[in-house]
Formats: C-alpha cells, sequence, structure tokens
C-alpha cells in the first residue's frame, strides 16, 4: 500500500527526496491528471510482491491432462 501519493509534476520535482522516502522503506504512488501511472517501491519488497503473486497464480491453476490433475501427475513422477 503506498505510503503517500505525489502528482508526476511534484514527482519530478522532489525525485531526489522521493528516493530518499522509498530507500527508509515507504511506497509512493505516482498518478498523471488524478490516474495511477507508476509505483515506487524498495527493489527488494518489489521483488517479493512480484514473487508472492507468481506463486499465488500458480497455486491457483488448477492444470488437468484429462481426468489427472497435476498434483496426481507430480506424485506419480515423484514414485519412480
Amino acid at each position: 500500500m503506498p505510503s503517500i501519493t505525489v502528482g508526476a509534476f511534484e514527482a519530478k520535482t522532489h525525485l531526489s527526496a522521493l528516493l530518499e522516502r522509498v530507500e527508509r522503506g515507504e511506497e509512493i504512488l505516482i498518478t498523471r491528471h488524478g490516474r495511477p501511472v507508476a509505483r515506487l517501491a524498495p527493489v527488494a519488497a518489489a521483488l517479493d510482491a512480484d514473487v508472492a503473486e507468481a506463486v499465488a497464480r500458480l497455486k491457483r491453476l488448477d492444470l488437468r491432462l484429462g481426468d489427472i490433475g497435476w498434483r496426481a501427475l507430480r506424485d506419480e513422477g515423484r514414485q519412480r
């Protein structure tokens, strides 16, 4: 969740100060004409969020080969 929201002009004008806040762990949402267009976030937090989202999406998958689900296929491969 972003700590603050700033307009694109303000972000350009105060980029150094915003980067210092991001280094301290804050997240900043940048808008243009009131619409969100970018997010400044610490690198580690952004990577962790991306990984967490990818894992969540994989867990929601229900891949099937005919009547066999992917878990059964995985487990069959492990038994050998």
